[in-house]
């Protein structure tokens, strides 16, 4: 029973951080359609941003981390302004071409910076305190960093609700996603609200590879296959549907955990795929999504 519920702890923990990089693909696909494959790097980059604020410039922890979300951000709003805005009315084949040409472009530059080694600069530089654990009920144990995972993934994801329901740039993002054209033609600024969604899901990405940074390793990689589990987690759970993102992340991550724990380490990337085509194929609009029928 002990090993069963740190089974569903770990799953928890990983479907956090999956949820934190799905909701930046959806949130994107939900307002352009457009799927930003590129979005994983990001993820990639937050952690590394951490590094080097940590390393060479010698910023405190907390300033990295703030300094790291702030970096990715920026670097959502330019990706979009640069690579995706020239081509807002072009066939879609070609900004998903792009999406992939800038997710080369910016891991063979992580690559060429910081070198293909795996480091574990921030897993080292966390505090004494969150490598401490607890015990939960039922025996189990959870370490500090697991435990502020969670807690902070949860936080993200409710306050992430909020803004989108309650501020009125939520409320530009979901008239944009309904109608670009109608919302442009009330007054929205739609390049500026697609700016914003662009830094919201950047943000959340870099929270998440600031996470995977002080539990693992970080190398140029680790945007590719996290990335692409998170976007398999925003299909599961309904692309363009934000509680569907979440969702679907903490479903992959417990099935991901599960399957690796009890049948094999090695397939449990292909249990959580096959699960994701499971849902696929018995409700093609994802665990949330609804199915939506071309006007005429």
């Amino acid at each position: 029973m002990t090993l069963f519920l740190e089974q569903i702890v770990n799953g928890l923990v990983l479907g956090g951080i999956y949820a934190l990089i799905a909701v930046g693909y959806t949130m994107v696909y939900g307002v352009i359609q457009l799927i930003n494959f590129a979005h994983g790097e990001i993820f990639m980059f937050g952690a590394y941003f951490t590094f080097l604020c940590l390393a060479v410039l010698k910023f405190p922890l907390w300033l990295a981390v703030l300094a790291s979300i702030l970096l990715c951000a920026l670097m959502g709003v330019v990706i979009d302004l640069i690579a995706y805005r020239p081509l807002r009315n072009a066939p879609r084949l070609s900004a998903l071409i792009t999406a992939i040409g800038i997710s080369l472009i910016l891991q063979n530059l992580a690559r060429m910076i910081w070198g293909a080694e795996p480091r574990r600069d921030l897993a080292n530089a966390k505090s004494a305190f969150l490598s401490q654990t607890v015990i939960i009920p039922g025996g189990a144990q959870l370490s500090y960093l697991d435990l502020s995972i969670i807690i902070l993934a949860i936080l993200l994801m409710v306050g992430l609700n909020r803004l989108i329901s309650l501020t009125r740039i939520g409320k530009a993002m979901r008239a944009c996603a309904q109608d670009k054209m109608a919302a442009s033609l009330m007054g929205i600024d739609t390049n500026r609200v697609i700016g914003a969604t662009f830094a919201i899901g950047s943000a959340l990405g870099a929270v998440a590879g600031i996470m995977v940074g002080m539990r693992e390793t970080i190398e140029p990689t680790m945007g590719y296959y996290k990335g692409v589990a998170a976007f398999a987690a925003a299909v599961l759970g309904g692309i363009g549907n934000i509680t569907g993102a979440m969702l679907g992340g903490v479903v992959l991550g417990i099935a991901e955990v599960l399957g690796a724990g009890y049948i094999s380490s090695g397939y449990r990337v292909a249990i959580s795929y096959i699960l994701m085509i499971l849902v696929i194929v018995f409700r093609p609009a994802g665990l949330l999504g609804r199915a939506s029928a071309k006007r005429a």
